[in-house]
């Protein structure tokens, strides 16, 4: 095919433009740079945003003394029974000269929160914060014990709580009223669970075992200051006793007393397990005072 003059210069034009330039573009593309492998230095502009890369080499180092010190590290609390939470404030400053961040707080358990600000936290040099814990204690009893894992820059601290749940505090009945509810109890053993008897004897019993049930539902009769007459003093048992007999007793109760059936299948508020467990507790914290009956 022939080519006339003006086409060959267009072609040579179009191709003369990739290899030299056209119109002062530059002539050859420029070559992407290797993104460098070193991450930006704590508080450097990385684009629009300012870039703190924590230094985890010593994170799961105990920390050393001089660098954070605190209100407490280990804080205890005596709360009443019956409490939803426990609140406890963490305080801290920074005295070891230099700035450090905050990478990890990791309690020890879903019932334990932390109100912290986004991490890494950055603490400058004389900086201080406080770290707000909240426990949920909702159900729980005697004494609970959780901890708060925090890992720094600088190496990790551990804190730790104490919740003391005093066990319930029973009404105290006048002489009438307790003379009127022995009357009602000579007739319906189990009336101690039913209307205002329920709120000392069947309140928040569940989940409770062991030692815990025995304070919510046994301790308010038994161990009680100015119990009845016919309420005996359990620790003071003179009657042989072993598992099985705390199992019957506290299924079946004792006919022609106060003392109830406790059994949810006799009319009572208590499970098999929690029935296991309570008749555990009592055969091994409360032994008889004669030898007890063998198996």
């Amino acid at each position: 095919m022939n080519s006339t003059p003006s086409s060959c210069l267009i072609l040579a034009a179009l191709f003369g433009s990739a290899v030299l330039g056209f119109a002062g573009f530059p002539t050859t593309l420029p070559v992407p740079t290797k993104p460098s492998a070193v991450a930006p230095a704590p508080g450097v502009a990385s684009g629009l945003a300012t870039v703190y890369v924590p230094d985890l080499s010593h994170a799961y180092e105990p920390m050393k003394t001089g660098v954070m010190t605190w209100n407490n590290l280990m804080q205890s609390d005596n709360v009443p029974a019956g409490s939803l939470k426990a609140e406890f404030v963490f305080a801290f400053t920074n005295i070891s000269g230099r700035a450090f961040a905050i990478t990890t707080v990791h309690p020890s358990c879903g019932c334990t929160t932390a109100k912290i600000p986004p991490l890494p936290w950055v603490i400058p040099p004389g900086g201080n914060g406080e770290i707000p814990i909240s426990v949920n204690i909702a159900g729980k009893s005697g004494i609970v014990s959780k901890t708060v894992y925090l890992a720094t820059e600088r190496g990790n601290q551990t804190l730790r709580l104490q919740i003391s749940i005093q066990p319930p505090v029973a009404r105290q009945l006048s002489d009438v009223e307790r003379a009127e509810a022995m009357a009602i109890a000579k007739v319906d053993r189990e009336a101690v669970f039913k209307g205002n008897c329920a709120s000392c004897h069947a309140k928040n019993l569940p989940g409770k075992n062991g030692k815990e049930l025995y304070d919510a539902v046994c301790g308010v009769c038994h161990d009680a200051e100015n119990r009845a007459t016919m309420v005996p003093n359990l620790r003071n048992l003179t009657t042989p006793a072993n598992l099985d007999f705390w199992k019957t007793s506290i299924t079946f109760g004792k006919p022609g007393t106060l003392m109830p059936a406790c059994a949810v299948t006799q009319g009572g508020v208590l499970n098999d397990a929690q029935i296991e467990a309570l008749a555990a507790y009592l055969n091994s914290a409360i032994p008889p005072k004669l030898s007890p009956i063998k198996d």
